[in-house]
């Protein structure tokens, strides 16, 4: 149902199938069965998947498609991994199409996909083989004797197994055998050579891998389309007249939670981002393995640079088991110093105030004493204080810094002022003005500037993050609150390292401060379908015998944030400050998820034991990482099976594509599960936040709110971006040390944010030019909110003014005054900002659309 290639490109097939029928008594002019070649080649390191090749004779042979990939591995990593090697491609007894490959060179595992017609392929799986250094060479072949299907293959150093099943799911373990003959070949093709398996298979086979190639290239030929062409495209466009009738009989409800925000710790989003802290590494747990031991120097003196005495590391006797590691300063003297240059220097405005904390003791005396200064660029000291511990055990003190002069680039200092030795850990600079004043909390302008776009939830704390890389790395959430010294900081799967401050606590307290729902996202049961751990992720769920205490984790935290504060994690959440629960409606359980059997099996305990015990709380389900293809299509299969209140798409597609498929969910079925756009984002020419990309969103975005009954929520992705340390492009908003820098895509969100409403009231639109690509390209959306104000919202992404009237006869019976907001400009400009003005309405009001243009209305009838 969800598939809707068949409905997009329906005139292209029904044409293609016309002109290929026969008449009775008349000879087709194709044979009945021809040979079909299935093959890969090592073009793009053995990334490209499956082709296929046709022939009549078996010498003359035509690529399909131009070797147009049929099915892509889905192993491992992006760019090291998801290659397929010497697929082997045999057609079952129950004439199922069953394809085995090689992975890569080195794991001894191998990938199996299968399908009905070689245009659909289901689940992939990656079973391990017991035997052999890796899996090479596969032969598929079927046993009539004992009714099973053998597969062989060989490893590097030429020994010979075999493995056998009856349904490609359940393997035996492999067995040594001698060599076996293999009846793969390689040709050369018009397009170089190719391996694989030559196949005697009927016409209409042909007929319908070419269907699909040719609506393949029908998509990316609407997806490719840019205003950078819109010269030509409309080049006998001069002008347009629009008349928008609003027909208020017809309004319906809609989502009143559809706008909103997701908050991945990527690109340096939280530590050195929202989170308010200024010390990097300020617990000495930096390690190589966050960076896989890529960067020598990522490790626990990251950071942190010594003058004038010894520095060193150790962890015995630690604050906390979660937080083995601490410095140890030895100085011969008084007069050195331990420097940190906190996220790209410690910007500090004149007369600001921080709050300062560090854990110490004396090591071998009774007594240590430290200077912590704030430290200009040239030496300058802009605040400073003394601190002294007394007797051998940790103890923490704080104290204020009120700095004098301004510098963007300070740096923190520490000095004993003892000749010894001495121990810190947890060295911390927090700006006292951080958002709504809350200790260990949010930086205030970025905070501010996400709360300005009125998210009704937020998502956190991933995407890639929350599932992890590999098990060990599955984001917990317990290992994120209670005290900053106790909790597990790890490894981030971007690159560098989560140190937990920003946790559930403060994620929750951030949501109530904006008035947003918070919308966990926890793994479901299994890692990153990316991960290059645990065999490539894919064989990492968590193991069964343990899968009870995970979902009592899961269990835990709805406690934690909903429970009294009598209740076991109720009387956490407490004593952390918040006695009030934090009325968590909304859990997502995973996030693009390979939907394997693997998955399935426990993505379905988890789903089962939520609703049993809290059958109120929404649970958002997962349909992969884009908007078709098998995840997507088996995501939605397992959400019907499994009866979800709500699933995840995401899709992150060229403004072509939000342009040309505004219908996207107008066929949706509303009896089925509601759907969360969980991540979205127009990605331009060059992946730039330009106008074109903006109003492509604002386009789609009308229909998202025209079907706001299917669609319950909503949310551009990433949010954040550091400049200088982005592992992702384009983003929302970006941010340096000194200023927050919102994006033209970052208007758009705002305007439908801030007018949102909760019932959308159908509107009728007549353009002069009827045509398809004027047609798509001119929306419209009318909605009221709770208060009874009504919002207009209008994109004209057309390159001509558009002399707009719009009917309000059945909504105003006299004129008002009304909010008029316009962000237009240049598609490919970048600064483009929204201006607010004010217009007078009527039942009937004439209005000029700039070209490249949004335009929002709001008033109250």
């Amino acid at each position: 149902m969800k598939n809707r290639f068949l409905k997009v490109f329906f005139t292209i097939i029904a044409f293609y199938i016309a002109t290929n029928n026969t008449t009775a008594g008349i000879r087709p002019d194709h044979p009945d069965s021809i040979y079909l070649f299935s093959y890969s080649t090592a073009k793009n390191n053995n990334h490209n998947g499956l082709h296929f090749a046709w022939s009549n004779d078996k010498l003359h042979w035509t690529p399909v498609g131009n070797e147009f990939s049929y099915v892509r591995c889905d192993y491992g990593r992006w760019g090291s991994e998801k290659r397929m090697l010497q697929p082997f491609l045999f057609l079952d007894q129950q004439g199922q199409w069953q394809l085995v490959w090689s992975l890569n060179e080195h794991v001894p595992a191998f990938g199996h996909a299968s399908s009905a017609d070689l245009t659909y392929w289901g689940r992939q799986s990656y079973p391990t083989v017991a035997a052999g250094k890796n899996f090479r060479n596969p032969v598929v072949t079927y046993n009539r004797n004992t009714n099973v299907y053998q597969i062989t293959y060989n490893d590097s150093t030429q020994q010979y197994f075999q493995v056998t099943t009856t349904n490609f799911k359940d393997y035996t373990t492999p067995k040594p055998i001698t060599a076996v003959p293999n009846p793969s070949i390689e040709l050369e093709l018009p397009t170089g050579k190719g391996y694989g398996q030559l196949h005697r298979v009927p016409w209409r086979v042909l007929e319908q891998l070419q269907h699909t190639y040719e609506i393949e290239q029908f998509s990316r030929s609407q997806d490719a389309e840019s205003t950078s062409n819109d010269a030509t495209r409309f080049v006998k466009l001069k002008s347009l007249q629009a008349t928008i009738t609003a027909q208020p009989q017809q309004a319906k409800s809609i989502s009143d939670v559809l706008m909103g925000v997701f908050f991945e710790d990527i690109n340096y989003a939280a530590d050195g981002g929202l989170y308010a802290e200024l010390i990097q590494n300020r617990d000495f747990e930096y390690a190589l393995s966050d960076r896989e031991y890529h960067d020598k120097t990522w490790n626990s003196t990251h950071s942190w640079t010594a003058s004038g005495l010894q520095f060193s590391i150790d962890s015995v006797n630690a604050i906390h088991e979660n937080n083995k590691h601490y410095a140890v300063l030895t100085a011969a003297q008084p007069g050195g110093t331990l420097q940190n240059s906190g996220f790209d220097g410690i910007n500090v405005p004149a007369g600001s105030q921080y709050i300062f904390s560090i854990f110490a003791k004396p090591v071998g005396s009774k007594q240590a004493s430290y200077t912590v200064s704030l430290v200009g660029a040239n030496g300058t000291i802009l605040a400073s204080a003394n601190l002294r511990f007394n007797g051998s055990n940790w103890a923490k003190q704080r104290t204020v810094l009120k700095a004098a002069t301004a510098d963007a680039n300070a740096h923190l200092e520490i000095k004993p002022l003892q000749a010894g030795t001495s121990a810190i850990d947890m060295v911390s600079l927090f700006p006292q003005n951080t958002y709504k004043n809350r200790v260990n909390g949010l930086r205030a302008d970025l905070a501010a500037s996400i709360a300005v776009l009125h998210p009704r939830f937020v998502r956190f704390p991933g995407g890639c993050v929350a599932h992890g890389d590999g098990l060990a790395n599955i984001y917990r959430w317990k290992n994120t609150i209670g005290p900053l010294e106790a909790r597990k900081p790890q490894r981030n799967l971007w690159g560098y390292h989560q140190s937990a401050g920003l946790g559930y606590f403060e994620y929750f307290q951030f949501c109530e401060d904006i008035g947003a729902a918070p919308l966990p996202v926890i793994a479901a049961g299994v890692p990153c379908q990316n991960s290059g751990i645990g065999g490539g992720g894919q064989q990492g769920g968590i193991p069964m015998a343990d899968m009870p205490a995970y979902i009592q984790d899961i269990l835990d935290l709805i406690e934690y944030a909903n429970g009294s504060a009598s209740s076991t994690w109720g009387r956490q959440r407490a004593a952390a400050g918040h006695s009030a629960p934090f009325n968590l409606k909304y859990i997502g359980i995973g996030n693009e998820d390979l939907i394997t059997d693997l998955f399935e099996e426990r993505y379905a305990m988890i789903v089962k034991a939520i609703k049993e015990k809290y059958p109120d709380i929404t649970v958002i389900g997962t349909v992969g990482p884009f908007c078709k293809g098998t995840d997507y299509e088996e995501g939605w299969k397992l959400a019907d099976k499994l009866q979800l209140d709500c699933v995840d798409e995401h899709y992150y597609q060229p403004p072509g594509w939000f342009i040309n498929n505004q219908d996207f969910y107008d066929k949706y079925d509303r009896n089925k599960s509601k759907v969360y756009l969980g991540e979205y984002a127009a990605h331009a020419a060059g992946r730039v936040n330009n106008l074109e990309s903006a109003l492509a969103e604002a386009l789609y975005l009308t229909s998202v709110e025209r079907n706001g009954d299917v669609v319950s929520m909503a949310s551009y992705a990433p949010l954040l971006a550091k400049e200088g340390h982005t592992q992702w492009r384009p983003d929302l908003i970006y941010f340096n040390n000194q200023e927050v820098k919102t994006t033209v895509n970052y208007e758009v969100q705002q305007l439908f944010g801030a007018y949102a409403g909760t019932t959308y009231i159908p509107g009728t639109v007549t353009l002069s030019d009827a045509g398809e690509a004027v047609r798509k390209r001119f929306a419209s959306s009318i909605t009221r909110n709770k208060t009874g104000d009504v919002m207009v919202k209008i994109v004209n992404m057309l390159p001509v003014e558009t002399t707009t009237s719009i009917d309000l006869s059945g909504i105003l019976t006299k004129e008002v005054r009304a909010e008029k907001t316009e962000l237009s400009g240049d598609p490919a400009g970048t600064g483009a900002k929204a201006i607010p003005t004010g217009i007078s309405l009527n039942t009937k009001t004439n209005l000029t659309l700039a070209p490249y243009s949004l335009t929002v209305l709001k008033f109250k009838p």
